[in-house]
């Protein structure tokens, strides 16, 4: 027989756990600035188990219901450009002006084993190891967009925990890093100088989101090269059509290792954040957002309660195996299956 009174330690230690999950005991732990209860939320924000998701929407509402707010910045580039070295230098900057700051760094997750190195923090040495910032780096999952699924709950309860600036660090797989765009305020590209082409850069999409273009790596023999990337990249930007803000992108000079235009940076964010906050355009962007995921979120919910129909996996299997013969498409099966689910 086992030992009873193990079994009731093990009963009360399961129930603690269980406790210790709530929204109510997280929401403390958060407000009073305990890193350890914050990452414990944002597990809880990241299951997928029932329960844990009825508590994740409660401390959401917490969250929401709490109004604090942050300046969120979007920090994306090409692998190799210095993101993680990039934020290393320039935390140390926001800190100097006695701001709290919490960087979600998004690790890419491999298609084979579904795994993730998550080695931000190693690549951010000393900020790791200051009092008011918080790293947390998140597997991709492999969802698309540069960002993890639940980064956006992820800002909400950074604000909660009083962090003033929010850097999300994508996974920069090039075009696809437009994703962080609705959930951010600001948004950094960096750009890498003598790496081939500069003008093969150039990527429409991106660099029209974009609310600075910040050349790394400008040291050394570097220099001459990213000046005149820079001149490229502040060249083609006239050549887009201006922001519905009307905000003047600038094309800036950085090195992470030398210290050098890190601070031209935080002006220009500065600026930003003064002039757009006054104006309303904050607010007004950060409600469009909310919208763009309301329609998004419909449609993978509308995708769950299709795949609850009992008869989806049987319409399913039936129309992959014809895609699989090659009889139709993939667009065609998508309709076929929809019209099945929704007339049954």
């Amino acid at each position: 027989m086992p030992n009873q009174k193990k079994i009731e330690d093990w009963l009360d230690s399961r129930k603690s756990r269980k406790d210790s999950l709530t929204a109510e005991h997280l929401w403390e732990g958060i407000t009073t600035g305990n890193r350890f209860e914050l990452s414990k939320a944002i597990t809880l924000i990241e299951s997928t188990n029932l329960q844990d998701r009825k508590e994740a929407t409660l401390l959401l509402k917490k969250c929401l219901a709490d109004k604090k707010s942050s300046w969120r910045i979007g920090v994306t580039g090409v692998p190799g450009v210095g993101k993680s070295t990039f934020i290393e230098s320039f935390g140390r900057i926001i800190l100097e002006k006695g701001l709290k700051m919490a960087v979600l760094a998004i690790d890419p997750s491999s298609s084979i084993s579904g795994g993730s190195i998550l080695g931000d923090k190693t690549r951010m040495e000393w900020l790791s190891n200051q009092e008011n910032v918080y790293i947390r780096p998140t597997p991709s999952s492999l969802n698309l967009g540069g960002v993890a699924k639940h980064t956006r709950e992820s800002i909400l309860l950074c604000e909660a925990a009083g962090y003033e600036v929010i850097l999300i660090e994508t996974v920069g797989v090039g075009q696809s890093e437009t994703l962080v765009h609705s959930m951010v305020d600001y948004f950094l590209l960096l750009m890498l100088a003598g790496a081939g082409d500069d003008l093969q850069g150039i990527k429409r999409g991106i660099m029209e989101m974009a609310d600075a273009l910040v050349i790394t790596k400008a040291d050394g023999e570097n220099v001459t090269k990213a000046k005149l990337a820079r001149a490229q990249y502040a060249s083609a930007l006239h050549l887009f059509p201006p922001k519905e803000n009307d905000w003047p992108v600038p094309s800036l000079l950085t090195s992470s290792t030398e210290n050098k235009g890190l601070q031209e940076v935080w002006d220009s964010i500065n600026h930003y954040f003064t002039k757009y906050t006054t104006e309303g355009w904050i607010q007004k962007n950060r409600c469009a957002q909310e919208l763009q995921l309301m329609n998004q979120y419909i449609g993978e919910l509308w995708l769950e309660k299709m795949k609850q129909h009992p008869s989806f996996s049987k319409h399913h299997k039936r129309l992959s195996e014809k895609i699989s013969s090659g009889e139709i498409s993939g667009y065609i099966a998508a309709e076929d299956l929809l019209l099945k689910i929704t007339n049954n």
